[in-house]
């Protein structure tokens, strides 16, 4: 099935330049002219991502990523312009997958699409049954080629970059992985971000499985050094 992008920018050309590109590759796409407009459409209509300008009239990309993240776990990008750094940053930690700067190679901009798309890849259904790659620890089930996290039977919603991140730590229980270890695994080893990033990134991983069980303690911190994943409380 084609995906369906959301681009959100009041620039018109580059909401016109960007869908070219992205419609010569197949994929569908839904232009917004700013946050509100965007936040009503993809509250009624949501798309397989959606890349947000950070500045916008009436509501910005921040404050949508914000309103999308309480119902949505939605991939998004978001297109930075210089002076952006740090709402950019304050963006990852809120859950946003990627960002593109101002000004954009076109080949850049497809790849970071795909690649966000790619680690998505196919639909969360707490019914499927797991893929023969799914990764099981105690009541903790993975599976990467549904983008499905299920705990105690029940789903979680996560990220791309959430998931990456409790992937990650998973995979050796009880080992310490740091913090640019775990920005490696979900960023990339050419992307800058924050230690803090990682920080708020998993105390929203904290507070999804606590809606769940709010007995759930297996994300364990060590100060100064990085985190863990236990398999026993």
């Amino acid at each position: 099935m084609t995906a369906r992008i959301a681009l959100v920018d009041d620039d018109r050309n580059i909401l016109t330049s960007v869908s070219m590109v992205l419609e010569s590759e197949g994929f569908k796409v839904v232009t917004y002219r700013d946050g509100a407009e965007a936040l009503r459409g993809l509250t009624t209509d949501p798309t397989d991502l959606a890349i947000l300008d950070i500045k916008m009239p009436r509501m910005d990309g921040i404050e949508l990523l914000q309103r999308l993240r309480e119902k949505s776990a939605m991939p998004v990008i978001f297109l930075t312009s210089k002076d952006d750094e740090v709402d950019e940053l304050h963006g990852l930690r809120m859950g946003a997958d990627d960002y593109i700067k101002k000004p954009f190679s076109q080949r850049l901009l497809l790849e970071r699409v795909k690649t966000v798309l790619r680690r998505k890849e196919s639909r969360a259904d707490a019914g499927n049954a797991l893929s023969q790659g799914a990764m099981t620890r105690g009541e903790l089930a993975l599976d990467p080629a549904q983008h499905l996290c299920l705990w105690k039977t029940q789903q979680v919603a996560l990220t791309v970059t959430e998931f990456l991140i409790l992937q990650a730590l998973a995979q050796r229980p009880g080992h310490v992985k740091s913090r640019d270890q775990l920005i490696d695994a979900a960023y990339g080893e050419h992307m800058y971000v924050d230690d803090r990033t990682i920080d708020s990134h998993i105390k929203r991983l904290r507070k999804k499985f606590r809606e769940i069980d709010k007995d759930f303690s297996h994300i364990e911190t060590l100060y100064g050094v990085g985190y863990k994943y236990t398999d026993a409380a």
